[in-house]
């Protein structure tokens, strides 16, 4: 048996349970990404409208809209390994689906916007189930690398996925895509089935609807009297809403760097390879200290990167700055994720996860619209600069409103 404790790995990857959600997650996100990339392809060939593919953006985060207060207050009350393994099974049956549908040829948009919005729903609740569900694989001390591990795995299967659509749709066929991503699924629900019991802190069971509908409350309340929390929330909000330049990247490879399909897959990988990269280096820090003072000095490189990137008008140059702004968001991420598990008691950390999710799947999709209509009217360049420009008086308003932020540090003794 691997002796997990005396390799010289990251400290996160010292705990058996976490290497498994870890490899799970990387598998399982790679596949999803690989999906999406095909079902674009896929509505594409269904109808040239692009208004049908903007609508796979509603049917991701309208389910997450409906569910996440309901999937945080589950994650606290049941067990949080459980929900992960319900939620992939799901994942693999709707996959499963789409792929018998695409090798009969019988798919239709419909059937699209509903997978995607079922994949979407039980995302939702898989979410805080498995952000709840690290800290009770991991000691406390160690959150921060498995935070930046977690990161990396993301961001690998985000850098895979694309590129394996393309290659499955063109030697096998667009319909085993689908059928990969089902695999994918299968292999987070036989990591779970490896995990073994996890301890964790439940809350007490509802009676009624009414004493739920209180837990969801008390979920609110928590995070409204938690300034750290609710600051590197509204801070995640919005980076996402105003700064998201990689939603214009078609028309800045496009009208503005003339570039073509390849320097465009190169810039649409570029954030991700910095994120990656920046969570590398985290992962193998065992401390890192004045983490309110690292927080918001990434996200305000985040903003400069962005303004910067708006002006840019070299493909080189656009990578670099394309990298950078995807290591600041790791390192924020990190930061944001650390702070806010450390200051949640273990039966309120699904709840808080779940109302976290509408920030970050909120801010991203509502920036796309954003992004997209400022463009529209005042040009792309703008659209960039203005966003990375708000980005940083966003900053500087929650640095100054929440000043215990700028000041927050966590010992490794606390």
């Amino acid at each position: 048996m691997v002796n997990w404790a005396n390799m010289n790995l990251p400290p996160a990857f010292k705990h058996r349970g976490f290497v498994l959600l870890w490899l799970g997650l990387m598998i399982s996100q790679a596949g999803s990404q690989m999906q999406l990339w095909a079902v674009f392809w896929n509505i594409r060939q269904l109808n040239s409208n692009p208004i049908a593919i903007s609508l796979i953006g509603l049917a991701r985060f309208a389910p997450v809209l409906l569910v996440s207060l309901l999937a945080g207050m589950a994650a606290d009350r049941f067990s949080r390994r459980k929900i992960m393994f319900c939620t992939q099974a799901l994942s693999t049956l709707a996959a499963l689906g789409l792929w018998l549908l695409a090798l009969a040829g019988q798919v239709e948009l419909w059937h699209i916007y509903l997978v995607t919005g079922i994949l979407a729903a039980t995302n939702a609740f898989d979410l805080p189930a498995r952000q709840a569900l690290i800290p009770n694989l991991v000691p406390a001390q160690d959150l921060p690398s498995a935070y930046a591990m977690h990161a990396i795995a993301f961001n690998i299967g985000t850098i895979l996925g694309p590129g394996l659509s393309g290659l499955v749709i063109a030697y096998w066929g667009m319909e085993y895509t689908y059928l990969l991503n089902a695999v994918s699924f299968l292999m987070v629900v036989f990591a779970l089935l490896l995990m073994g019991d996890v301890p964790q802190t439940f809350a007490p069971a509802a009676a009624s609807l009414r004493s739920a509908r209180e837990d969801i409350r008390a979920g609110i309340r928590f995070i409204a009297a938690s300034p750290l929390i609710l600051a590197s929330m509204l801070l995640d909000f919005f980076a996402t809403f105003f700064a998201s330049a990689s939603t214009l990247l078609p028309y800045v490879a496009q009208d503005i760097l003339k570039v073509g399909a390849v320097a465009y897959g190169w810039l649409a990988a570029a954030q991700s390879m910095g994120a990656v990269s920046a969570a590398l280096v985290m992962s193998q820090l065992k401390h890192i200290g004045r983490q309110g003072t690292v927080l918001l000095g990434a996200v305000t490189a985040f903003g400069l990167l962005t303004i910067l990137f708006g002006l840019s008008r070299w493909l080189a140059l656009s990578f670099v700055i394309l990298f950078g702004i995807g290591a600041a968001d790791a390192v924020s991420s990190v930061m944001r994720s650390m702070i806010r598990n450390m200051h949640t008691l273990d039966e309120l950390r699904g709840r808080m996860t779940g109302i976290n999710q509408l920030f970050i799947v909120g801010g991203p999709q509502l920036g796309e619209l954003e992004a997209g209509v400022v463009a529209q009217a005042l040009g792309v360049p703008f659209a960039i600069m203005s966003g990375g420009i708000a980005t940083l008086l966003c900053t500087a308003w929650i640095a100054r409103q929440w000043p215990q932020l700028r000041r927050y540090t966590h010992s490794r003794t606390q």
